[in-house]
Parts: structure tokens; sequence; C-alpha cells
């Protein structure tokens, strides 16, 4: 039976409720408010992950981080944390395509980060929340800058693969543009702005990288193996099985060391020992370069020479800290001394490998400075670098 139609009428006898006009607006939805803004609890969690990541990884960073005053330390153990995580992509992949993402991602995140807006990754919130106290604590006048995270980090992608460094000059421009760089950004987080003390700074970054590339050559020598089907290998691959020898190409010409003599011979390689300690007195120059600069600067009041880095694009100074008086730049060293005592780990290693005549295979060099504290602690309540 068909089913009966409505008449027109029935039909306009039919009204709809009315109902009353909604206007609609933009509001900010909570999830995304709070990824834009980590937690206090975040936060906290992200400071004790920085800290047992620089503790395992970076130990004399980890000892030396009680000598910076603790409104600039989320900063210190997020920079360092920071550039523990970027050494490391080296190690945790497998092939050059996927070590780049990993520094692209690098890039991005201390983008987001200093932008106020980090990731869910605790080293990024971290950082994030260093930046915006440092903002406060400045009143805007000091920032991280965003161009020194990227040199370190496209410093660390060139040398993904362990090419060589053609010359010693070479490997202090490595130095120059990572551990230099690492404490420029920690100076900038105290907040400070000095020609003296990015000079003074400069010197002891060098000298942290040589010696460490002098400390990775046993591990980057005789890589261990990976096992088959690990996270970290997208190949199928278990790893090199030979790796390279990271001393300055014209360093071994000189000593006539051969690559292929340290791969079968170790420490036994002919001219190996005058090799590393060549480069190793390059780093030593360096700390003492910096010893005497502060020393002049107490004596005569001028460090002695000209910031070879002044005109980089990333150092800008005003015309008043280009021209800052003796007293002045000796109030800014005094300031900045915490950021100053890596020197003395470095130092510390560098007697240790001559006590040990220069043999970089000497498992010894490999353990923990127990006297660190200790010497750290002398140095900086006499001043001394």
């Amino acid at each position: 039976m068909p089913t009966p139609k409505l008449s027109i009428a029935i039909v306009r006898r039919i009204r709809l409720p009315l109902r009353p006009l909604q206007t609609r607006q933009f509001h900010a939805t909570p999830c995304l408010f709070d990824s834009a803004h980590p937690s206090g609890t975040e936060g906290a969690r992200a400071r004790i992950y920085c800290a047992n990541l620089v503790r395992t990884y970076d130990g004399p960073s980890h000892v030396l981080q009680t000598f910076i005053p603790e409104s600039s330390r989320d900063a210190y153990l997020a920079i360092r944390a920071f550039n523990v995580d970027v050494a490391r992509v080296a190690d945790t992949t497998t092939t050059p395509t996927v070590g780049m993402m990993r520094m692209q991602f690098w890039r991005d995140t201390v983008s987001k980060s200093l932008a106020g807006s980090p990731p869910k990754e605790p080293v990024a919130i971290l950082l994030a929340q260093a930046a915006e106290n440092l903002h406060e604590r400045s009143g805007g006048k000091a920032k991280l800058s965003k161009s020194w995270f990227n040199r370190i980090i496209n410093t660390r992608a060139q040398y993904l693969g362990n090419p060589p460094y053609p010359t010693l000059s070479s490997l202090e421009s490595y130095g120059e543009n990572t551990y230099s760089t690492m404490l420029y950004l920690t100076l900038s987080a105290l907040p400070q702005a000095s020609l003296t003390t990015d000079h003074i700074a400069s010197h002891i970054g060098k000298a942290m990288g040589i010696v460490a590339v002098l400390r990775g050559i046993p591990l980057v020598a005789f890589p261990p193996t990976q096992p088959l089907g690990t996270s970290n290998s997208i190949t199928g691959s278990s790893g090199p099985a030979q790796g390279a020898v990271l001393l300055p190409l014209d360093v071994m010409a000189e000593a006539n060391v051969r690559e292929e003599d340290v791969f079968r011979q170790g420490a036994a390689a002919p001219g190996l020992r005058d090799a590393v300690f060549a480069v190793a007195t390059r780093a030593s120059d360096h700390l003492i370069t910096a010893r005497e600069m502060v020393s002049k600067l107490r004596s005569e009041g001028t460090l002695g020479h000209e910031f070879e880095h002044q005109n980089d694009e990333e150092h800008q100074y005003t015309t008043q800290q280009l021209n800052t008086g003796s007293e002045a730049q000796l109030a800014e060293v005094e300031k900045a001394f915490g950021v100053f005592m890596p020197s003395i780990a470095t130092q510390s290693w560098l007697d240790r490998l001559q006590k040990v005549d220069f043999d970089i295979f000497d498992a010894s060099l490999r353990t923990a400075d127990w006297k660190l504290p200790w010497k750290a602690y002398w140095a900086y309540s006499r001043r001394k670098i």
C-alpha cells in the first residue's frame, strides 16, 4: 500500500524551533598550549634527564657544573646535553643519510626551542626553559644564539663519516666551531657579552676540541661492531669493520705514520707517538696562551694579542664593549671564571698522556680522573686556569 504524501498545506504548518544565533570564536586548545609551554613537572624531568646524560657521556662537564652560577645551570646542562646528543649521532647511525636527517632534526629542534615551542624531547624542553629564563633575567637583552647552535650542528655533520683532517689548523678550526662555540653559548647564558672572555674561551675550546679528538682515536680506529638487526641499522649491516685514524694528515706525513700500520700494530705503529705528541703540544699551547692572557691582563692591562675571530658574524660587540678598560675586563673574567674550568680537565688529561709517553692506546687514559673535583676547586679558588 503506497505511503500517503503530506499535502502542501500540512507541510507549511510544520515549524522548526527557532535557535538563538551563535558566534564562533577562536580559542586556545589546551593540548596545543601545553605542548608549546612545558609544565613545571616536564621541566624538572628534563633537567634530571640532561644531568644523567651529561654524567654518562661527559663526566668532566658534570663535575664542573658546580662552578656555574645556579641561575645559569639549566642552560649549562641543556647546552652540554645538546652537544652530547649531536656528537653521538655519528655513533648511533649507520648511514650518512640517516645521520644527516638526525642533524636536520636538531636544527629544527633548536629553532623551535628558542622560539618557545619545544618538541616533547627532554633536551629541547630544558633548552626552551633556559632560553626563557635568560630572557627574563636580562630583561630581554640577552639570548642564546641559534647561529651558534647551528654552527655546532653543521660542523658535526661535516665530520659524520670521520673524514681526515687535512692539517693541524683544520683540527683547530673544528675545535673552534664546536667546543669554543659551546663555551660562547655558556658565556651568553650568564649572561655576558665580552670580547675578552670570548677570546680566552676560544683558546680553551680549541684545546678541548683537539683533546676530544685525541681521546677518541682508539675508539674510532677500532670501532665496536654492532649486532645485526639493531634499531640503529636500516641496512642490516653490522657496522664498519675498520675505522679511521683521526690525526691530521700533515702531522702523520711529517712523523711517517701510515694508517695501515696503526690498524695492524696499534700503539707500536712507527711514528705514532711522535704524531700524537705534536697534536697534543698544540692543545697545550692553547692552554698556555689562555693562562698568559689572564696573567698579562692582571699585570699589564692587556691580553697581549687580538682576537682572531672578533669579526666573525656571530661575534657582535658594541663600541663600549670593544673599548672596555682593564678593570672592567678583569671583572668580566672574574664573572666568567667558572666557564673556564674545562681547561683544568683538559690539562689534567694532557698530563696523563705525557705520563704514558703519548701512548694514545694506554687504557688509563680512558678512566675517570677522580682528582678532578679537587683540582678544579683549587684552581677556581685561586683563579688559575
